[in-house]
């Protein structure tokens, strides 16, 4: 084979290892979570957030040791909570995962108010990658869910390369990838059982990339 022309990281976060949370697990997950909201509450700009509604998980992804549950939910006022739970993961049998910690923000911008969006998105940069002549991509893990039906699969491309995929578990997913690398950013796209695309957006609307 021919040497690769773009020397970027590609599919470096395992798989989905579990399905989305359940029981007991998804109330440790969501007092996690929500413990972040209430120190979110005590920025100035985040006072009027209302109260958070039902708590979506998204699928789990382990990169660099640690294992991400992305998370969004409603409030009261109409925005919108997201962020992310992580953990060390259990590596052996009988153990229990450790660190638990949680992100968590809020934006006004969703998809009830956005009825052009093909995708509903979120991200959050959890790490950097060293590249060549000191460039660095941004490891972002990018989550959401398609807001046309028939999807199947969504994967991550920078410069129309993928650097991950993800099969939608009940229409939601999650990506971990390079973002910001030499110039280029991720696009999103999703495709249905028989790879046609049906949906794609970028991490940037054209006034951030203005």
């Amino acid at each position: 084979m021919a040497p690769e022309p773009r020397f970027v990281c590609r599919f470096a976060a395992e798989p989905p290892q579990e399905g989305l949370p359940y029981g007991r697990w998804s109330e440790r997950l969501q007092e996690t979570f929500l413990a972040a909201v209430l120190e979110l509450r005590s920025s100035e700009d985040a006072q009027d957030l209302g109260d958070p509604g039902e708590v979506v998980f998204y699928p789990d992804r382990t990169w660099n040791g640690r294992t991400y549950q992305p998370v969004t939910c409603g409030t009261t006022t109409g925005l919108e909570l997201f962020g992310l739970v992580s953990w060390i993961p259990a590596w052996e049998e009988g153990d229990e995962p450790s660190d638990l910690r949680a992100t968590a923000d809020w934006t006004a911008e969703t998809a009830d108010a956005n009825p052009e969006w093909t995708i509903d998105l979120c991200d959050e940069v959890i790490g950097g990658w060293r590249g060549e002549n000191g460039n660095v991509a941004a490891i972002t893990v990018v989550w959401g869910t398609p807001m046309r039906d028939g999807g199947h699969v969504v994967t991550a491309e920078l410069a129309d390369l993928a650097v991950d995929q993800c099969l939608l578990v009940e229409r939601r997913f999650t990506l971990v990838a390079p973002d910001d690398y030499r110039g280029d950013t991720l696009d999103v796209k999703v495709f249905d059982q028989r790879n046609n695309q049906i949906a794609v957006e970028s991490l940037y609307s054209d006034d951030d990339e203005d």
